[in-house]
């Protein structure tokens, strides 16, 4: 049964949300309300203005985590968008082995990765390019996501292959468990460096980065919080860097980076 809930409790909920994840949801009430009843069911409150008081107040991690994941998808799948992993491969790859060639070390960040897909189809695409030499680069690639759950399950690597991943590659790069179920090897595993992160948050890793995938995260975002995102990624991406977004997603015609691919921005 969905509960209803007062305009109060809508608008400190999900003014909440917003603040702490940037995702907005000011116009999904009907969203908010049938997603999140179950989970008011489940955990025994008899209301919504019970539940948002005691979740404001607390502020407890773990709930908001599943709340987030009630309100978000976290769908995701090898060769997303193969744009993006052809142009990484065609045009990425080789302008940065030319540059690194000497101290053989790349640093890429997959900013939202969800279940993981994403880093470890990015892993496969290096390991094909660099060949018989993959081994004597430092390509790990820094994965992150607000949700532990989503994290966990990238960190077992263990998935069904969909008929998008080249029959080559489901040999290479993956190992049969049971069934249709296939666990990613552990040269490729080991490549991927999980780590949970709020996109909200300063960037204030240790290194900057040659190339950003951000692909399916800001279509929850309006567009200050795209445009304040974008500007901290600028920052984080050394010259020459690159930025990938969703085909779904755009920039603003202000954002600093220029375009050289559809969804693909560099970094002057």
């Amino acid at each position: 049964m969905i509960q209803t809930i007062s305009d109060e409790d809508f608008r400190k909920l999900t003014n909440f949300i917003k603040t702490q994840y940037g995702i907005t949801l000011q116009e999904k009430r009907q969203l908010v309300t049938s997603r999140l009843s179950s989970m008011l069911t489940e955990q025994g409150y008899t209301s919504f203005s019970q539940f948002v008081s005691q979740l404001l107040k607390e502020k407890d991690p773990q709930k908001m985590e599943q709340v987030l994941n009630r309100l978000t998808t976290n769908y995701t799948f090898f060769m997303r968008e193969t744009e993006h992993f052809d142009f990484f491969t065609k045009v990425i790859m080789p302008e940065l082995v030319r540059k690194y060639q000497h101290k053989k070390s790349i640093a890429i960040w997959s900013a939202g990765c969800s279940s993981g897909e994403e880093p470890y189809n990015i892993t496969m695409c290096i390991k094909e390019f660099l060949g018989m030499q993959a081994s004597q680069w430092d390509t790990r690639i820094l994965a992150t996501d607000i949700s532990q759950k989503a994290l966990a399950k990238a960190k077992q690597g263990i998935y069904e292959v969909p008929n998008t991943v080249p029959e080559t590659w489901r040999k290479k790069y993956f190992k049969k468990i049971e069934g249709s179920r296939y666990a990613v090897t552990p040269d490729v595993r080991n490549n991927v460096i999980f780590q949970t992160f709020n996109l909200m948050d300063p960037i204030k890793f240790r290194t900057k980065f040659d190339v950003i995938f951000c692909r399916n995260v800001m279509i929850y975002f309006d567009q200050p919080t795209k445009d304040a995102l974008v500007r901290r990624f600028y920052d984080a991406t050394n010259p020459g860097g690159y930025l990938m977004i969703s085909h779904s997603e755009n920039l603003s015609k202000d954002a600093p980076y220029a375009t050289v691919a559809p969804s693909t921005f560099q970094k002057k």
